[in-house]
């Protein structure tokens, strides 16, 4: 059971429950030092029995923001560092001896970085744009797919940046097979992974 205003009420310290009477149900009486305190009972939440946390949709949703604001913790700060490299890029004295190609794909993984950023950042805007309007369930939902979305932007921008690194680097073909390398080595750890994960869960719910 959750006591409801006993925290807040600076004239009662904690101490043990001398007891409780209601008959039950979701509005039943607490007795502290002979005071009635309404309390809400968590046996008689609709989604109690059901497997996993047992948490009303404000809670999950409150839970799954704050994982979310952790992960894009992370993919924020590698995005900041490699749009940084990116944009530095331009002032060097090596990028006007840059082909028309290697300058094409240097604008692509600019406008790529760009979107990335633009993507990994919306859902903070989004969560405050939204803040009191009894919105969170969905805006959690909104943001974790726009986060999926930076995510796919990212790997795009990474593939771009290592193609134009390597191209400078070695001035062959090498260079396309170590981008195809790598970039299937992303496709895997960020998207095989989790989707064989969760098709692995889903079958073994199902037997």
């Amino acid at each position: 059971m959750i006591v409801e205003g006993l925290a807040d009420d600076p004239a009662v310290s904690p101490s043990p429950v001398t007891g409780y009477g209601g008959g039950g149900g979701e509005h039943e009486v607490l007795r502290v030092f002979g005071r009635r305190l309404p309390v809400t009972s968590t046996a008689h939440r609709p989604d109690r029995g059901r497997p996993g946390r047992d948490e009303t949709p404000e809670e999950r949703a409150d839970r799954r923001w704050s994982d979310l604001l952790q992960e894009l913790r992370v993919a924020q700060t590698g995005v900041q560092i490699l749009f940084g490299f990116l944009l530095a890029v331009v002032f060097q004295p090596r990028f006007a001896g840059l082909s028309d190609t290697d300058r094409t794909i240097y604008v692509v993984t600019v406008v790529l970085g760009s979107a990335t950023a633009a993507a990994l950042i919306g859902p903070v805007s989004y969560h405050r744009l939204l803040t009191g309007r009894r919105l969170k369930p969905q805006t959690v939902t909104w943001a974790s797919r726009m986060t999926v979305v930076g995510l796919v932007l990212l790997f795009c921008t990474m593939c771009s940046a290592l193609l134009l690194i390597l191209r400078v680097a070695l001035h062959n073909s090498v260079a396309l097979w170590l981008v195809g390398g790598m970039a299937l080595w992303f496709l895997i750890c960020w998207f095989v992974f989790p989707a064989w994960a969760l098709a692995r869960s889903s079958s073994t719910r199902d037997k």
